[in-house]
């Protein structure tokens, strides 16, 4: 049932139905109780009322159908529903009311019983009267009983079938009514405009459908930064695209209109350096949606800390052979995580090669570990000249280019290695060194050593 008003309407039905039901069972059963005692002392008063009456010669005993003046009749429905006998020690009828049988109601002496007559089911109470000899015995049918108790029941359930369309109609209205704040705030998202990002009001909305309208106004908020973000990508990835594009097309044209070898060998050095840095700029672009994606947030897996670092290194190297070299102490060689893979790579590759820019050639990268109480700490140590401490706050923004800026940087590198470390459950550290240089840290949970590892 896809339906929340079939739904509500359904349950509010079926739960009222039950309710009523159980009331009816509970009357019933209360009823037929109650209507048994009353009964019941009917039975009793009316025999001792006979038998006070023989006591007292108020009846004659052996005349016919004497007992019957004292039998009531509560109700045309119910005539003759009492029946009185009266018997002889010795076995004589010696009485009888009109509507009794000529077989004894009973057998037993005194109280009540319960006894089969001709087919009919009989509660009796006898009482003895041990002076004159005889037994009077005065009884109930018990199937009138039944009847008497069958039309209470009925009387209450007629009125309920009677009602029941109306109890049916009422409540598909009621919760029709109660959903219509859902059916106004869908109304309203209809009729939006697909731009329209802004926050849904909630002043007058019932306290239920808030928590649906804060989560919609969230989503509302996460999207609209989300396509801020890609907005601002586009148009920052078009401008940085654009540069080395340019300078590529300027640089064919001079090599195509040189006669010159040695301005032609110029300009596809150039070219050579403009693809470098295009290429560059790309991976960064597709390291950063694989990052932002999330789809690889949980493929776990070792990582060899070292000889990825050494990897990477090398990799580096072979795409910028004057740069400075990279330098791995042997603790790392002892490491393994247990985090993703192409996370860990996508973050250190990018640092390693913001170290490395921005070193002199002669001055090597160092790739360390600091190990503190709660946390370990991949470090990567340039010599350059750092970052300026007011630019700090800002190197993590996308496409940030500082004033120590390298030809070949393209102001994603911290972002990526922020953002990949997020993702492994890192935190990237950054911070001036004391003796010159710029050392950026992964700082991993110490959960995070693969099993086995030193």
């Amino acid at each position: 049932m896809k339906s929340i008003r079939a739904r509500l309407f359904t349950i509010l039905l079926v739960t009222t139905g039950i309710v009523w039901l159980s009331a009816i069972a509970w009357i019933y059963l209360s009823t037929k109780a109650q209507v048994e005692r009353v009964l019941d002392a009917r039975l009793t008063e009316a025999a001792r009322m006979v038998g006070s009456l023989v006591s007292s010669q108020d009846i004659a005993i052996g005349k016919a159908g004497a007992a019957a003046a004292i039998v009531a009749v509560p109700h045309a429905s119910y005539d003759r529903q009492l029946s009185c006998q009266i018997w002889g020690f010795d076995g004589t009828l010696v009485g009888r009311s009109e509507s009794a049988p000529g077989k004894p109601l009973t057998l037993a002496k005194s109280g009540f019983s319960e006894t089969s007559v001709d087919g009919e089911t009989w509660r009796v109470y006898a009482v003895t009267n041990p002076e004159l000899g005889i037994r009077v015995l005065v009884g109930d049918n018990l199937r009138v009983r039944d009847r008497l108790v069958a039309d209470v029941i009925r009387g209450l359930a007629f009125p309920a079938l009677l009602i029941l369309p109306v109890l049916a109609a009422l409540l598909w209205l009621s919760v029709g009514r109660g959903l219509a704040p859902l059916n106004a705030m869908a109304s309203a998202l209809g009729a939006r405009r697909a731009s329209d990002l802004s926050a849904l009001p909630d002043n007058d909305s019932p306290s239920e459908i808030k928590p649906v309208i804060h989560s919609l106004n969230g989503l509302f908020a996460r999207v609209s930064t989300v396509r801020e973000r890609e907005r601002d990508f586009t148009a920052f990835a078009a401008h940085e695209l654009r540069t080395p594009i340019a300078g590529l097309k300027t640089q064919a044209q001079i090599a195509l209109g040189s006669s010159d070898d040695s301005i032609r060998n110029n300009a596809l050095r150039q070219i050579t350096v403009a693809v470098d840095r295009t290429a560059r700029l790309v991976r960064q672009l597709t390291d950063l949606t694989n990052a932002e994606s999330g789809e690889l947030e949980d493929d776990v897996g070792h990582v060899d800390v070292g000889r990825t670092l050494q990897t990477l290194a090398d990799d580096i190297g072979q795409h910028h052979r004057n740069a400075a070299s990279v330098l791995i102490s042997a603790e790392l060689a002892r490491l393994e995580l247990g985090v993703n893979p192409s996370l860990f790579m996508a973050g250190a590759r990018n640092l390693l090669e913001n170290a490395v820019l921005h070193s002199p050639p002669d001055k090597p990268v160092r790739c360390g570990l600091r190990q503190e109480q709660r946390f370990l700490a991949i470090t990567i140590d340039d010599c350059g000249p750092g970052i300026p401490e007011d630019e700090l706050p800002k190197v993590r923004g996308r496409f940030f280019r500082g004033r120590n800026q390298t030809a070949a940087g393209s102001g994603l590198g911290l972002v990526i290695a922020e953002l990949a470390a997020e993702r492994m459950g890192a935190v990237l550290h950054l911070e001036n060194r004391a003796e010159g240089g710029l050392r950026a840290e992964l700082q991993f949970a110490e959960r995070a050593i693969a099993d086995g590892a030193a």
